[in-house]
């Protein structure tokens, strides 16, 4: 039987150990060659330390498998940190040739480095990036101070004109975007003028003037070309004709004692706010003033007047929330009169024009104001936003029949691309226009002018 077959041969194999020998006689097996071991390389006498386990040892020439009891004193192949110099190579940090010898200086005007470790290196560089060698430095250099950009220029340093066509920069950007399209390669023709009059009539223009307008723009002009600056020079020229009978100042009668000024008006349409910026330009021309919170429906609208008194140093009547108006009013009238005040500026209550019983009321202080003057108030403004559009219309219908309205104040000019509605105010009613608003600023409510509002609204120049 072979060597294979008989029992207790794996045992064998894995402990090469051999049982006793037993019938039939075992078949002798040839043993396989040795490997010749590798020749350990010298160690170079440098080294102190005893080597560890080199990564790959060599493997037992019995079994093909490592040997970890006969390597395991080898590190001489283990590579050195790069921190260390190499045994291997012992020249590997030595001075190179070129400048063996040579005077080092440091460079002229710099500072030096100090060493790493000492007082002077930066503790925030870190021990590991901490400098090994003295190297000359360059000083860094100062840093450029950065001029402060200039302030842009206020409200206050610019003039009207640049407050006009700012705030009518909405109103003129649309029509200048219609007419160019109208009015570019195209001849002038039935169609063309209809679609300028519907586009002065989306601006709120209104039917008559955009009508107007259109025949003046083809008169003379049809079937031939216009550029469209030609038409926004016709469209300011007809404005400011329309506009011119209405701009009208306010005149203040100093022989009336005091000139009563009533301001009406609907909800949010800036009454409060412009009795603070027109008490400021009345009192610029010498008159002295007085305020009445007529507004008693509001709580906000007293303090906001008294705000408005405190700024400009003119004394408020007021009374509580929720007081009556006509009652104050009459109260401010006869103060006002006792202390020889030029003018009295009276609020009221923002009010719809459809509702009956707040025109109504608006309609009793007008009896109450008149029991001291027959003839006050000698001035009733009706103050419009100009975001409403054609509403604008009814309510100067309807203010004027109630409270007898004698000019008007047209504010937020700069929050609508429709400010055309002031010439269809115009054509309409015919009323004086005093004053418009293009901001919130003080100086933003000016006494109203054809020409410019014309050039303005049309997007030209100044002249």
């Amino acid at each position: 039987m072979s060597e294979d077959k008989r029992p207790g041969w794996l045992l064998r194999r894995m402990f090469g150990k051999k049982e006793e020998a037993w019938p039939p006689e075992p078949v002798p097996v040839q043993p396989p060659d040795p490997k010749p071991e590798p020749k350990p390389e010298p160690k170079p006498e440098a080294a102190i330390e005893p080597a560890s386990p080199p990564l790959a040892s060599p493997a037992s020439a019995s079994e093909g498998q490592p040997d970890f009891a006969t390597g395991a004193d080898d590190i001489s192949a283990i590579p050195l940190p790069p921190s260390e110099p190499a045994t291997a190579d012992p020249d590997k940090n030595a001075t190179p040739d070129e400048i063996e010898g040579a005077d080092l200086q440091p460079i002229e005007g710099a500072d030096e480095r100090p060493p790493a470790g000492t007082a002077g290196d930066d503790p925030a560089r870190g021990a590991e990036q901490a400098d090994t060698t003295t190297v000359a430095f360059a000083p860094v250099p100062a840093p450029v101070p950065v001029p402060e950009p200039e302030p842009e220029p206020t409200a206050e340093k610019r003039g009207w004109w640049s407050r006009l066509t700012g705030g009518m920069k909405r109103t003129s950007s649309a029509l200048s975007e219609r007419v160019t399209g109208l009015f570019t390669k195209r001849k002038l023709d039935a169609d063309t003028l209809e679609e300028l009059e519907d586009a002065l009539i989306q601006a709120d223009f209104g039917i008559d003037t955009a009508m107007r307008i259109s025949e003046a723009v083809g008169k003379g002009r049809y079937e031939k070309g216009i550029s469209p600056d030609e038409v926004r020079a016709i469209l300011a020229a007809e404005v400011e004709r329309a506009l011119t009978p209405v701009a009208i100042p306010l005149t203040i009668d100093t022989t009336k004692k005091p000139f009563v000024i009533l301001m009406i008006g609907v909800n949010g349409a800036g009454k409060t706010t412009t009795i603070g910026k027109l008490a400021l330009k009345l009192k610029g021309e010498g008159h002295s003033l007085m305020l009445a919170a007529g507004d008693t429906f509001r709580a906000a609208a007293i303090e906001q007047l008294k705000v408005w008194g405190t700024r400009t140093g003119v004394p408020v009547v007021a009374g509580a929330q929720g007081a009556d108006a006509a009652g104050l009013a009459f109260e401010a009238f006869q103060r006002a009169r006792t202390e020889g005040t030029d003018v009295l500026l009276i609020d009221t209550a923002g009010r719809l024009q459809n509702k009956t019983g707040l025109m109504a009321e608006l309609e009793k202080i007008l009896r109450v104001i008149r029991k001291i003057d027959a003839e006050a108030p000698h001035a009733v403004l009706l103050v419009l936003d100009a975001t409403v559009g054609q509403n604008a219309l009814s309510q100067v219908e309807l203010f004027s029949k109630a409270a007898n309205v004698t000019g008007l104040v047209m504010t937020k000019l700069d929050g609508t691309a429709r400010g055309g509605i002031l010439v269809a105010l115009a054509a309409k009613f015919g009323l004086p226009v005093h004053f418009i608003g293009v901001g919130e600023g003080v100086e933003d409510l000016e006494p109203f002018a054809a020409r410019d509002f014309a050039r303005a609204i049309a997007g030209l120049e100044e002249e």
